[in-house]
């Protein structure tokens, strides 16, 4: 069983006091420009609108190929220019910040290596690229340009996180045993879910359970074990090749926490929002994970007391409940994404990781190919990954 003085290593520090009031990073005006593709994952969750009323920092252009995106992103976000091609945009502008903005990971490493090779530092919506070998390429270009990375795992931000990592740290369920997350299992249920949403509470997890040490799974299709052959370009999201409608993987992660990770086609409704339950030696806290993340507790570990709504109470740690949502007069995902961009700013001023870094989200998408390595090879995998090349794709 784990001491007070081992959690504080494994979780390692918190943000909390610092998110309270983020200040700008700098006086200095920074310039910035948004690289998006209309009609090859867009803008994500209106990465478009990032830097929008910032005093400290000017748009001073868009990219996108598609001229009607384009122009609508570039009133969307102010920006003084518009270019079509991002590479023509980054040699004449020389922006500071860029902010990579398709949902479609396809082309989030050449934007990135682009934008990096210009001198700016990066926010890039997630998943963070298609292979761990383009993550990798990306964090060692951003650490010899001296670069800071951040991704929008914007859940990861949220007040009321930031106060339940601390709030574990001191004790709140006692001793952290098992963390069991869930996808959003609707139609994309399985890997393109785990791809999408599962990134998030693969992050999380490594949060509040520290780093993963060995990965098993089990993944299927249509109640069949899964091979290579059955995987495909992941059909709406192009975030890589994806394979199964049920997967069930547990973690064991350094900290003596298992994690465990379910989606599977058809239960929906039956879970609920995605998110999770982290389970302790003297309580339960459940987690509906998402832009404003809500969180409900459990003070009685025992079987009967689980199942009796009653006994679940609201949480906030004293944070306030509009707090999650609103932040520098925004509200929902803008709200979400300018917390991240503001300690993404700090970072870069205190020449620091940004707590949303680039090297956070390869280790999530990491925990997601070990999934499918290990589904496909029946075998047990241990962390970090060998193997950086797509787990579904033949070498």
């Amino acid at each position: 069983m784990m001491t007070t003085t081992r959690r504080q290593l494994f979780f390692g520090s918190t943000a909390w006091a610092a998110m309270r009031a983020l200040p700008a990073a700098d006086a200095t005006m920074l310039k910035a420009a948004i690289i998006g593709h209309t009609g090859a994952g867009d803008y994500g969750h209106g990465i478009e609108r990032v830097f929008q009323n910032m005093s400290d920092v000017s748009v001073v252009a868009v990219a996108d190929p598609h001229e009607g995106g384009r122009a609508k992103a570039q009133a969307a976000s102010g920006a003084a220019k518009g270019y079509a091609d991002y590479r023509d945009m980054l040699a004449k502008e020389k922006p500071d910040l860029v902010a990579i903005g398709p949902r479609w990971a396809t082309e989030h490493h050449a934007m990135a290596m682009a934008a990096l090779e210009s001198g700016a530092h990066l926010y890039l919506e997630k998943p963070f690229s298609i292979t761990l070998a383009e993550a990798d390429d990306v964090l060692r270009l951003a650490k010899v340009n001296q670069r800071r990375v951040a991704v929008a795992h914007v859940s990861r931000m949220a007040p009321s996180v930031l106060r339940l990592e601390k709030a574990l740290r001191e004790g709140l369920i006692g001793d952290v045993l098992e963390i069991h997350t869930v996808g959003k299992m609707g139609s994309r249920a399985g890997g393109q879910d785990m791809m999408v949403l599962g990134l998030h509470v693969f992050d999380l997890a490594r949060l509040f359970g520290g780093e993963v040490q060995w990965c098993q799974a089990r993944v299927s299709y249509h109640g069949k074990s899964v091979i290579l052959a059955d995987a495909k370009e992941s059909p709406t999201d192009k975030v890589g090749p994806v394979v199964g409608d049920d997967i069930f993987a547990t973690f064991a992660m350094d900290s003596g926490v298992n994690v465990t990770f379910r989606s599977r086609v058809g239960l929906e409704k039956a879970t609920g929002p995605f998110g999770m339950e982290i389970i302790g030696t003297r309580g339960i806290v459940r987690m509906h994970a998402g832009f404003a993340p809500t969180l409900s507790l459990l003070t009685e570990p025992n079987r009967a007391a689980t199942t009796r709504v009653e006994n679940w109470q609201d949480w906030t740690g004293g944070v306030e409940p509009a707090a999650d949502a609103k932040f520098e007069g925004l509200t929902g995902y803008d709200a979400s994404h300018r917390r991240v961009v503001r300690d993404w700013l700090q970072s870069i001023a205190e020449n620091r990781e940004p707590l949303g870094s680039g090297e956070r989200a390869m280790k999530a998408m990491e925990m997601a190919h070990g999934v499918f390595q290990s589904g496909i090879t029946g075998q047990r995998v241990e962390f970090p990954l060998l193997k950086r090349t797509h787990p579904l794709l033949a070498d």
